[in-house]
C-alpha cells in the first residue's frame, strides 16, 4: 500500500443464526425429485462460516440417461402446448418465485454468500424475464413472401429447435439459468439444467416454481456433479439439439468446439475485462458512485464488473482519491447480518488467485492504494482492494481477476483510452462517463464490446441484448435475439 493511503479496515464477521435450515438437493428428472442412481453425493459449504451445510445428489451417467429419455418426450407434448398455455404457466412460475423470495434468497445467500438484499434482487429480477419471455414467446412470427410466379404461396414458420443442455456457474445461481430456462419453455423445447455444485439450493427452487406452476414431467430437468463427465456425455447425445453455456473462456472454447463437432448449436457467454472509461467532462461523483457499486456487486465475481478503470488525466486524482474513499466505506461480512454489502468469496480457491495477482502487479510497479488481502482466517473474505498505475504487463491486466479489485491507471486521448480497452481479446461489457456526444458516439461505433452502457449501468435487464464478442462468446441471453436461438426457420411453399 502506498505511504500517503489510510489503513484498510477491519471488519468484525459476528455469527449469524439460521432462519431456515438448509435442504439436502435432489435431482429432478421426468417430474420427480430423486436421489442419484448411484446414491453418490457432494457436500456443500457456506462461503462466509466455511461449514458443511448440505449435500446434493451426483449424477452419474444412469441419472443423464433418465434425464435424456425424460427431456425427449417432454419435448413431444411441450412443443404441441399453444404458445398462450406456455406463457399462462411460465407468468404463474414467476408469481410463485415472487412469493417465495424470502425463503430462496436466503438459500442464495447462505451457499453463495452475497448479501440478502442482492439475493433478493437476483430473485425478483429472474421474476421479470420469466414474465418477459413468456409474453415475447408468443410472438415467434414467421413471414408470408411475395412469390414469382401465380398460384405459389411461400411462408417461414418458427418451431422449437429441440431438447436443450444448460450449463451454468455459482456466481449467480438463479439469474444464470433462468435466461436459458425461460427461452427454451417459451418456445417450446424442454430442456436439462446442470446447475453449479457450489449453489444448488436456490437452482432447484427456481426449477419447483415451474414445476409447482404446471410445467408437465420431461420438460424440465435439473442435475449436478463433474461438469467434464456431464457436457461431455449430454453435448455430443443425438437428442439434444442446442447448449448453451456461461462460464470460462477457456471452457467455453472446448464445449464450443465439442457442440460444433456434432454439428450442435451453440450460445456462448464467457469470460469478460470489462474497461470503464472515465473522461475529463464526466460527473465524477456519479461515476465513482456506479462504478464501484458495479464493481463490488456479488462481491467482484461478475464477468461484466468494471475492472480496468481508464481515466483521463484531468480528473485522474479526483477519481482515484474518491473510490479508494468508496472501497473503504464497503462493509464486509456474512451476507445474512444487517448492513453487509459485500459477502465472501464465493470458494477457497479465490484468494490466493487475488493475492497472486496483487504480488505479481506490485513487483512489477503497481501502487497498492487500498486492500489487498485476506480478511480473518474464517471464511472467504477479502478487501475491496485499488491499485493503480498498473503496467499493461501485469498478470491482472491481462486475466480477468474476478473479485473485489480495481484497477485505475491514466489516459491522455479518446485514442489512447480505446487503444487499451481494445487490447485484449475479450468483449463483454464496457463503461464510460462523459458529457460528450461526439465522444459517446466514438465509442459506440469503435468500442470492441457486445455491451457498452454510457453513464449508468444499463445492462442485465431482460429486454435488451446481454452477449459478448471475440474471446467473451457469441449469440445473445436477452432480448428477442435470445429467442430467435432456440428457434428453427422452416420454409414451406405450395402451389395452389
Amino acid at each position: 500500500m502506498s505511504a500517503s493511503a489510510p489503513p484498510a479496515p477491519v471488519f468484525q464477521i459476528t455469527k449469524v443464526y439460521a432462519m431456515h435450515s438448509y435442504p439436502d438437493v435432489q435431482l429432478f428428472i421426468d417430474g420427480t425429485w430423486r436421489d442419484a442412481a448411484g446414491g453418490e453425493t457432494i457436500p456443500v459449504s457456506d462461503p462466509a462460516t466455511e461449514e458443511v451445510i448440505g449435500k446434493i445428489a451426483h449424477a452419474r451417467q444412469a441419472d443423464l440417461d433418465l434425464a435424456l429419455e425424460a427431456a425427449e418426450r417432454g419435448f413431444k407434448t411441450w412443443r404441441e402446448t399453444s404458445p398462450l398455455e406456455r406463457s399462462k404457466i411460465m407468468r404463474k412460475a414467476a408469481q410463485l418465485l415472487r412469493e417465495r423470495v424470502g425463503y430462496v434468497s436466503w438459500l442464495m445467500t447462505r451457499e453463495q454468500g452475497k448479501p440478502l438484499a442482492q439475493s433478493k434482487a437476483e430473485i425478483l429480477g429472474a421474476a421479470d424475464t420469466i414474465d418477459w419471455f413468456a409474453e415475447e414467446g408468443r410472438r415467434t412470427y414467421g413471414q408470408v413472401i411475395p412469390s414469382r410466379f401465380s398460384g405459389v404461396a411461400q411462408m417461414t414458420v418458427k418451431l422449437p429447435v429441440g431438447p436443450v443442455a444448460a450449463f451454468t456457474p455459482w456466481n449467480f445461481p438463479i439469474n444464470q439459468i433462468v435466461r436459458k430456462l425461460s427461452a427454451a419453455l417459451c418456445t417450446g423445447c424442454s430442456i436439462i439444467v446442470k446447475a453449479p455444485e457450489e449453489t444448488p439450493a436456490s437452482p432447484a427452487e427456481l426449477i419447483r416454481v415451474f414445476v409447482d406452476a404446471g410445467v408437465p414431467a420431461g420438460v424440465v430437468n435439473l442435475v449436478y456433479g463433474i461438469p467434464s463427465e456431464i457436457s461431455e456425455y449430454l453435448i455430443p447425445h443425438p437428442v439434444i439439439r442446442k447448449i448453451s453455456f456461461t462460464g470460462s473462456t477457456p471452457v467455453g472454447k472446448h464445449l464450443a468446439a465439442l457442440a460444433g463437432k456434432h454439428m450442435k448449436r451453440a450460445t456462448m457467454e464467457l469470460g469478460g475485462h470489462a474497461p470503464a472509461i472515465i473522461f475529463d467532462d464526466a460527473d465524477l461523483e456519479k461515476a465513482i458512485e456506479v462504478t464501484a457499486a458495479a464493481k463490488y456487486r456479488n462481491a467482484g465475481q461478475v464477468c461484466v464488473a468494471p475492472t480496468r478503470f481508464l481515466v483521463q488525466d484531468g480528473i485522474a486524482d479526483r477519481f482515484l482519491e474518491g473510490f479508494v474513499k468508496a472501497s473503504q466505506a464497503i462493509k464486509v461480512g456474512n451476507g445474512l447480518e444487517e448492513g453487509v454489502t459485500m459477502g465472501p468469496l464465493a470458494n477457497e480457491r479465490r484468494i490466493p488467485a487475488m493475492e497472486e495477482m496483487i504480488q505479481d502487479a506490485v513487483s512489477q510497479g503497481a501502487d497498492l492504494k487500498t486492500g489487498g488481502k485476506r480478511i480473518g482466517n474464517k471464511g472467504h473474505f477479502f478487501e475491496p482492494t485499488v491499485l493503480a498505475n498498473v503496467p499493461t504487463s501485469a498478470k491482472m491486466m491481462n486475466d480477468e481477476p474476478f473479485g473485489p479489485l480495481a484497477i485505475i491507471n491514466r489516459f491522455s486521448s479518446v485514442e489512447d483510452a480505446l487503444e487499451e480497452a481494445n487490447r485484449l481479446p475479450f468483449g463483454l461489457a464496457s463503461y464510460a462517463f462523459t458529457g460528450s456526444v461526439k465522444t459517446a458516439h466514438a465509442l459506440s461505433r469503435n468500442m470492441e464490446a457486445g455491451m457498452l452502457t454510457i453513464n449508468h449501468n444499463g445492462l442485465s435487464i431482460p429486454e435488451v441484448p446481454f452477449g459478448g464478442i471475440k474471446d467473451s462468446g457469441y449469440g445473445t441471453e436477452g432480448g428477442s435475439e435470445a429467442v430467435e436461438a432456440y428457434l428453427e426457420t422452416r420454409f414451406v411453399t405450395q402451389m395452389n
